[in-house]
C-alpha cells in the first residue's frame, strides 16, 4: 500500500484543516492509498512516518505572506532526518493554502520544498477564506486525486 502524509497547520476547525480533509478525500479515491493527516499545530510529524510516506501534501494558512511556523518546522525536521540517513527528501508533493487576502505564503512553501528536493506534481491550490464554494471544494479534492494518481503509478 502506498502512503501519503498530509502535513498542515490549522487552528481547531480552521479553514486549512477543511482543505486538508478535502485533499485527503481526493487521495482516498485512488485504491491502495493510505492517508495520514497531521496538524502540526497539535503535534510534530514523526520522522519515521515521513520516511515511510511515498508523498506529501503540505498545507498552511497565510500569515503575513509566510507559512505557519509548524509547517516550517516540518521542513527543518525532514532536512535534519535526511542527515541521519532517513529517506525524507526528493518525494513528490502538492501544496495548498488558505488566506484572508494575501496568498503569498504559497511561494515560501514551494521555496522550501525545492530546497528539500521535493517534486511538485500538481498546481498549488490557494483558497481565500474557507473552502466552501463548490469550485474550491472541487480544486482541493482534485489536488488529492492528482497526488494519489502520481503515487499509484
Amino acid at each position: 500500500m502506498k502512503r501519503i502524509l498530509i502535513v498542515y497547520h490549522s487552528q481547531e476547525k480552521g479553514n486549512t484543516k477543511r482543505m486538508a480533509e478535502l485533499v485527503a478525500q481526493g487521495c482516498r479515491k485512488q485504491p491502495g492509498i493510505d492517508v495520514e493527516l497531521v496538524n502540526v499545530n497539535e503535534k510534530r510529524v514523526d520522522m519515521d512516518a515521513a520516511e515511510k510516506a511515498d508523498a506529501y501534501a503540505l498545507g498552511s494558512p497565510d500569515y503575513f505572506t509566510l507559512m505557519a511556523g509548524g509547517l516550517k518546522q516540518f521542513f527543518d525536521d525532514i532536512m535534519l532526518a535526511s542527515w541521519h540517513k532517513k529517506q525524507t527528501l526528493g518525494k513528490p508533493y502538492v501544496a495548498f493554502l488558505t488566506h484572508g487576502g494575501g496568498g503569498g505564503a504559497i511561494k515560501s512553501i514551494d521555496k522550501l520544498a525545492d530546497a528539500c528536493k521535493l517534486v511538485r506534481v500538481a498546481d498549488n491550490v490557494v483558497c481565500k477564506g474557507a473552502p466552501e464554494k463548490p469550485a474550491d471544494v472541487k480544486c482541493a479534492i482534485a489536488l488529492g486525486e492528482a497526488l494519489a494518481a502520481h503515487v499509484a503509478r
